[in-house]
């Protein structure tokens, strides 16, 4: 969202080749991002998992495992395609982009049923499926940065890491990641309160059983 704010700037002050490193850099930034989170998240999983009431009990647990360490594996495109699907906005293209979000939708519809039921993949189906449908939106994201229609033609000398830009970037980006880590916050708190609700709960059904 930061670089999406800093193109629009950028573009408007007539200001392109800050525009082209602007957009370079956060596709490092966002890549960079995506593994170090996906390391984390493999090596924390279980302490995840518990942070997000997904310890009910044993069976419920070990379907949350097996859907996030494949979800894990998948962090890095879906980080990619969601940080640079605001950028394409910015460019002028809010039609692509919604087209973008709503073919990595639609193959997600699709693929989970096949992955489940048909391939007999369970959780693991699921999660595959949706690391597909997240891979389509990041291909095509890429094929519109690399596309002759873009004004925001991506070249790896752009993708050279330059201090000034990213300062600015993190700075417009602060608001929405505030938001959005305030909204996961709140599911940190409110759900391990459900697990321990339904905890009692099923312990009260089986005591009168």
């Amino acid at each position: 969202d930061g670089c999406c704010a800093f193109v629009s700037i950028s573009l408007g002050a007539d200001r392109r080749e800050d525009a082209h490193r602007g957009v370079g850099n956060a596709v490092v930034l966002s890549a960079a991002g995506g593994i170090v989170l996906c390391i984390l998240y493999l090596i924390f999983s279980d302490e995840f998992i518990a942070m997000f009431g997904g310890t009910v009990n044993e069976k419920t647990f070990a379907f949350a495992k097996e859907y996030f360490f494949w979800i894990a594996l998948g962090i890095p495109v879906y980080v990619f395609g969601q940080a640079m699907n605001p950028v394409i906005r910015s460019d002028g293209s809010p039609r692509f982009a919604m087209v973008s979000t709503v073919a990595g939708a639609v193959a997600n519809i699709i693929l989970d049923p096949i992955f489940i039921f048909v391939f007999k993949w369970g959780m693991m189906g699921a999660a595959v499926a949706t690391i597909f449908s997240q891979t389509v939106s990041a291909v095509w994201v890429i094929a519109f940065l690399c596309g002759k229609k873009t004004r925001l033609r991506l070249y790896p000398p752009h993708m050279r890491m330059d201090g000034k830009l990213i300062g600015p970037v993190l700075a417009l980006g602060a608001s929405p990641f505030i938001m959005s880590a305030t909204e996961s916050l709140v599911g940190i708190v409110i759900n391990p309160s459900r697990q321990f609700a339904t905890a009692r709960i099923l312990a009260g059904a089986s005591s009168t059983n």
